[in-house]
């Protein structure tokens, strides 16, 4: 399972290894970078996980920014709410990258529920699988 942590809105896909693949599952609500925690419980009872990824959103050069320490803090409270293992992954341009394929697919009520943060955390996922 992935997460695209924003300060509005937390996106979340889940995947196979095997296949090296995900699919968005969830847009979750967050009120400056707090989630509906509720609503990720859900989720990880739904999907049960063996390993969860969060996009860690480094500078092009390689040094961390605010939104690093705030994702760096989500992915700890992760870990110690649901006691899942949590791996930080480099989602440099996939914000960037998931709005462009929202955009070529006519905007993003062709994706349904769906939007760009999830199709990051879909990216995420599919970088962590390519590592």
């Amino acid at each position: 399972m992935a997460f695209d942590f924003g300060t509005r809105r937390i996106g979340v896909a889940v995947g196979q290894e095997l296949l090296g693949s995900g699919q968005p599952v969830a847009l979750v609500p967050a009120r400056d970078g707090i989630p509906d925690w509720q609503q990720i419980e859900s989720l990880l009872e739904e999907w049960r996980p063996d390993l969860v990824v969060v996009g860690l959103p480094l500078n092009m050069d390689d040094t961390e920014n605010d939104m690093c320490a705030r994702a760096r803090k989500f992915g700890k409270r992760l870990h110690g709410r649901y006691h899942v293992p949590v791996e930080m992954v480099d989602e440099r341009l996939t914000s960037f990258e998931a709005k462009g394929e929202v955009m070529a697919a006519g905007g993003s009520r062709d994706f349904g529920r769906h939007g760009v943060d999830d199709r990051a955390a879909v990216l995420i996922l599919e970088t962590f699988f390519q590592q």
